[in-house]
Parts: structure tokens; sequence; C-alpha cells
């Protein structure tokens, strides 16, 4: 069995406008349920870390037993949230023990993993080019003091961390060590996108090259839109179509309703009775 996580962390929201309420679409709840679910039927437990407003959130819609166990993570940090959105993942990894799964709320794994991933030391989804206007010559972003970048090889491609494996509680936690330490060092006035990319995705592999621990991507960005999807799914950039589109989004939350209802139907009416979604499980 290997031991997942996933994070909810309404930091970033409230960064932005303290007025905000918390709430998740439903096309989330119901791909962040069959995450947890898929995980659970095929590789083992799966943890959930949230800050109170979150864990309140999933406690109010019955949603909570997803997950095997639940922890806290921390409201205020020394860094800005609104920038640094998904450092709750980081937050939560430090805490993590490894071996471990790291697990974005909008992937799904559809077939068990073990095999694969007990021969790997460290492993991500897929690598990513470094595209100047996402992953900018790191000498450019702004820090209080200089951050050491000397004995990097800045030619590794940055890797995609929706899915991440760690095997090594020591490279586990000095990845997250550097990531963290960045991020309370930045000054990203703003820049809400290549600084965060930074220290969760280009980061990752700098720090393994340099360590000599192999990296492996489990997928390719082609195989994730084709063949991939019998393994793997990631609404990823998906999500924009389905805001954008409201019968796309209907007809997927129905397909998600539907697996579920069919694989796991114990979950299936505790997530119909959710005012939002109950409509995608009607008959």
């Amino acid at each position: 069995m290997i031991r997942a996580f996933h994070t909810a962390w309404s930091a970033p929201l409230f960064a932005r406008d303290r007025q905000s309420k918390y709430g998740v679409e439903d096309f989330e709840l119901l791909t962040a349920a069959l995450s947890a679910l898929e995980w659970r039927r095929c590789n083992g437990p799966i943890d959930l870390f949230c800050d109170p407003v979150a864990h309140a959130y999933y406690e109010q819609l019955g949603l909570l037993p997803l997950w095997n166990e639940i922890h806290p993570l921390p409201l205020d940090v020394p860094f800005d949230p609104s920038c640094f959105w998904a450092a709750g993942k980081l937050l939560a990894l430090r805490q993590m023990d490894a071996p471990c799964a790291m697990i974005d709320t909008d992937f799904i794994v559809w077939q068990p993993l073990e095999a694969i991933l007990s021969a790997l030391p460290l492993a991500v989804i897929h690598r990513e080019p470094l595209v100047p206007d996402i992953y900018p010559d790191p000498h450019g972003l702004r820090t209080r003091a200089p951050f050491d970048l000397s004995a990097f090889d800045l030619a590794q491609p940055a890797t995609n961390t929706a899915f991440s494996w760690f095997a090594d509680p020591d490279f586990k936690n000095r990845y997250c060590d550097a990531a963290l330490h960045f991020m309370e060092d930045a000054l990203p006035d703003g820049d809400r996108l290549t600084y965060m990319v930074f220290a969760e995705q280009r980061l990752l592999p700098m720090l393994a090259a340099q360590d000599g621990v192999p990296l492996a991507a489990l997928a390719d960005l082609g195989a994730l839109f084709t063949t991939g999807q019998n393994f793997f799914t990631h609404t990823w950039g998906y999500k924009n179509v389905l805001r954008a589109d409201p019968a796309e989004r209907e007809r997927f939350c129905r397909r998600c309703a539907v697996r579920i209802s069919r694989d796991h139907p114990a979950y299936a009416d505790r997530l119909a009775a959710i005012g939002g979604l109950s409509t995608y499980f009607d008959n």
C-alpha cells in the first residue's frame, strides 16, 4: 500500500479578498471525491491536510470520510499566500512521512501504481519545457537575500507535481525546506505564476540532479491527452472549459456521478445530498 495525501488550503483566497467565502466548484468536488476514492480502491490510504476553514467546509458537506486521516494546515504563514497559492502542498509534504504520494484534488489515478513506484526514489507525472513566460531565468527572481543558484543545473526541465512520489524522507525534507525558504525570502510583487512554479516545479528537478537522485516521469503531455487517460486523469486546463461552457460542465459532472454511483455506491448518496451536486445524480 502507498499512502497519499490531498491538500485544501484557503489562505490564498483570503489573502486576495478577506471578504471572500470559501467554496469548491461542483466539478472540483466530484474530481476530489473520485481522486480520493480511486486512490483508496487501487493503492491505499489517502489523507487530507487542511486549514480550519477548509475543514469546516468539508465537514459541513459531510465529505471528510472520503479521507483516511485529517491533518491541520496553518492559515498564517511567513510569505504571501496570494502569490504562493500552491504552498499548502509543500507545507503538507513537509509534515507527511515518506514514502508518500502527493496528489492534487483534480488528479485521478485509475490503476495500481505500487509495482511502478516501489522501484523509484522520486517521480512526477511529467516534465515541462522551460517556457520563458512560465519559467524565466531564475536570476531575475527577486529575494531579500541572494538565492544561491550556483550549484544548480538551470537547464533541467521543470516538473509537473500534480502527482509526485517521494520515497526518501531526507530528500523530501530538503526539497520542502529549500522551497519554503525561497518563498519566505521572495519579493514576488504580485507575481502569481513564476515565483510559485519556481519554488514548486523547478527547484525539485534541480535539487534532484544536484543530489544525484534519479527523477522519473510517469507520463508525458501527449500521453495524458490520449492513451494516458487509462491510468491518469488531470482536469488541469480543462477546468477553464468547464467554467466557460455550462453544457460541457453538466456532461462532465454527470459522467463523474455515474462513475461514483457505479464504483463507489456507498458515497453516491453522500455526494447526491449536496445541493449543488444533487442534479448530477438524477437518473
